[in-house]
């Protein structure tokens, strides 16, 4: 049979030829005669077919945050310099202007990960204020939101097929004498919405009450003031906008992290009592050096880094099933890191992270995922200056175009550094996607296909640099600013290799699947 080969197939041979005593005992054991080096996971074959439906996750799963100090302007995380060296914290922020979501490019590329669901919110939503123009904030906010801001918000959405998410001001100024908040600016964002013909999908009541001490609740604010609010905003939200599914508590730190002390979830939940159509929280890995964290690329591969985010989702499904049980889970902000992201988010080696995640999640029930954030500071998708798509952004379009709704039992691989995960396909019924992540930076492994596939693999020079190639050729827009071709491979039926810190894709376009054929998957 003829072999096919990718343009990384050179560079792992030689990486199998002459690593094999550094690889040790277990990369020995996984070497099988199938090709000249091939390395078996488990039984390693992938019988596309065969594969069971273990849930449904939604169509707009995989979803982005615009955080609203860009929409408004003003300061946010500024961009970690080009050049290495020791980062002052005194200098962790910076100044920009509203982003332009009229941005052709912009929109292009958020539409093509569409329907996805645009969250507006961040710590600077909690003490933003909604006025008919711009001006100065009043007493007891620190920003405005004008109008024409918002409007620009709804266009965007409606012409990117996003799904407005957001949060509403709780800072001192949309109070009464006695401390209680008041709807009045929620309710004019509300009503405005609406005047412009778009819609809120979801509200969260704050974003992130578990730091609320931090993010621009009256001094002193606690659990009890926070379940009080929280009826409030509940009766307000099922009187004035009961088509709006009501998120909380959006929660973060619960998990061990560098969040610092807060007001615990399960204190919130306790005083609160339920109400909540989706049960959401926000996960990062870590937080950035901006923040006072560590930035160690070394750990970014590990199995104990990319475990994160199991960990933090069980403590959160644990809380959901105590007091909200039952209810849909969506992670409404998340990264690799918080605070503008660590230095090597914008590079190859983040990518993992991110299909990784998505995988886990999908296959733990999550609903919904939103990355912080489609085009700002380090973490963004997108460069913020130009809008050029960064690795992850070529990642996070491979799983739009190929991975559906409906969520396949892969099988555990037997070397822990690979990864594997299945979808049926998107738009082609009774196709079967993998998502097979190789996170071993000097192993190759391989799967044996029990049918014929197109094979989409993602791998760089630099697991640190800005490019990334698919199939051997450099992903970048075309000189006129479109999307190119994301050409697949043809691999026939037969073992293959995955070489190290690769991701790969395969599409069965023939398999036929059972759960694959029942409906279509993906829109």
């Amino acid at each position: 049979m003829k072999k096919h080969r990718t343009a990384h197939d050179g560079q792992g041979s030689r990486t199998c030829r002459t690593g094999r005593a550094a690889a040790g005992a277990m990369t020995i054991a996984l070497l099988t005669a199938a090709t000249s080096c091939a390395a078996h996971a488990g039984d390693g074959t992938i019988a596309a077919a065969e594969l069971k439906a273990i849930g449904a996750i939604e169509a707009r799963f995989q979803s982005y945050n615009i955080e609203m100090v860009e929409v408004t302007g003003g300061r946010f995380w500024k961009p970690y310099p080009r050049t290495a060296g020791a980062f002052d914290q005194r200098d962790r922020y910076s100044a920009r202007p509203p982003i332009d979501l009229t941005n052709a490019r912009l929109r292009l590329l958020a539409a093509s990960l569409s329907p996805a669901y645009l969250r507006v919110s961040g710590t600077w939503a909690n003490a933003t204020f909604f006025a008919d123009a711009p001006g100065r904030p009043p007493p007891g906010f620190n920003a405005v939101l004008s109008h024409e801001q918002w409007r620009g918000v709804v266009d965007f959405a409606r012409a990117t097929d996003a799904e407005i998410v957001t949060s509403f001001a709780i800072s001192p100024g949309s109070r009464d004498a006695d401390g209680r908040w008041q709807p009045d600016q929620a309710q004019h964002l509300v009503d405005a919405t609406r005047a412009l013909g778009g819609r809120i999908a979801a509200a969260e009541f704050m974003n992130e009450p578990t730091l609320a001490a931090i993010g621009g609740a009256p001094a002193g604010y606690d659990a009890t003031a926070y379940g009080r609010d929280f009826r409030i905003f509940h009766e307000w939200m099922r009187r004035t906008a009961p088509e709006t599914l009501i998120l909380g508590p959006g929660s973060v730190g619960d998990a061990p992290s560098p969040s610092g002390p807060g007001i615990t979830t399960r204190d919130l939940l306790a005083a609160s009592g339920s109400g909540v159509d989706r049960f959401s929280y926000h996960h990062y890995n870590t937080i950035s050096p901006r923040c006072g964290g560590r930035d160690d690329p070394a750990q970014a591969l590990s199995e104990e880094w990319l475990a994160r985010t199991d960990a933090t989702l069980r403590i959160y499904q644990a809380l959901r099933d105590t007091f909200e049980p039952g209810k849909p889970i969506w992670l409404t902000e998340t990264a690799d890191a918080a605070c503008g992201g660590g230095r090597w988010d914008r590079t190859f080696l983040d990518t993992f992270r991110y299909l990784d995640q998505l995988g886990r999640l999908a296959r733990a029930g999550v609903q919904v995922v939103m990355h912080n954030t489609l085009a700002a500071s380090d973490y963004g998708l997108l460069d913020e200056a130009t809008f050029r798509p960064r690795p992850s952004y070529w990642a996070a379009l491979l799983w739009r175009r190929l991975m559906g709704t409906i969520v396949l039992d892969a099988g555990r691989a037997a070397p822990h550094d690979l990864h594997l995960y299945a979808h049926c396909h998107r738009a082609m019924g009774g196709a079967v996607s993998l998502l097979a992540i190789n996170t071993s930076r000097r192993a190759s492994h391989a799967l044996t296909l029990s049918d014929s596939a197109d094979r989409y693999t993602l791998h760089a020079a630099r697991l640190q640099g800005p490019t990334v190639q698919l199939n051997g050729k450099t992903l970048a827009l075309t000189a006129d600013g479109r999307l190119p071709r994301l050409g697949a491979r043809a691999t026939p039926a037969g073992a293959i290799r995955l070489a190290p810190a690769t991701i790969t894709f395969l599409v069965f376009p023939n398999a036929a699947n059972p759960a694959c054929l029942a409906r279509r998957s993906g829109l």
